[in-house]
This record gives C-alpha cells, sequence and structure tokens, in this order.
C-alpha cells in the first residue's frame, strides 16, 4: 500500500496538466459529465479526452459510470473536490 505522501503525490501529478485540471473542475462544477459534452466544451479531440481521463481514473481522482448508453465521469475524491472548491476554479 502506498504512503500517504505517494498517493498525495500521484494525485497532484494527476490534476497538474491544464487539460486534466479543466476537466476535474468541470466535473466538480457539474457533478458529472460525458466525453462528448467534454469534446465540446474543451474543444479536444474524443482520444485526448479519454487518454486524461484515464490518467485520473489511474489516480483515483474519478470514476466512471454506466448512464444508459454513455459512461459518465464524477470526482470521487473528497479532497480533490474541496480543493477545487477552495480554489474556487
Amino acid at each position: 500500500m502506498k504512503s500517504k505522501i505517494e498517493q498525495t503525490a500521484k494525485v497532484l501529478k494527476a490534476i497538474s496538466h491544464p487539460t486534466r485540471l479543466a476537466i476535474v473542475c468541470g466535473l466538480v462544477n457539474s457533478e458529472e459529465c460525458n466525453v462528448s459534452r467534454m469534446v465540446d466544451k474543451l474543444g479536444l479531440l474524443q482520444p485526448n479526452i479519454s487518454q486524461h481521463l484515464s490518467i485520473l481514473k489511474n489516480a483515483g481522482v474519478i470514476e466512471g459510470y454506466r448512464k444508459g448508453s454513455q459512461i459518465c465521469y464524477r470526482v470521487t475524491n473528497e479532497e480533490v473536490k474541496r480543493l477545487i472548491q477552495e480554489l474556487n476554479l
């Protein structure tokens, strides 16, 4: 099991990229979103968004869940939610 410091560093590294930070901020502010909407909002290609989502999932920041025929994402890491809200991003 990773130490708290190692896990925190992994999370901070994951959200330090501008695109991933934008995804996390959007998810915190809207609570959930699917990839199509992220593509529209961020103006990036779907494979690029999916790659960033994978990094965020692996860091334990977000999770995806099926909602009808789509997969929606939400921030599940409460510390990250609080951080984004405190930064008022």
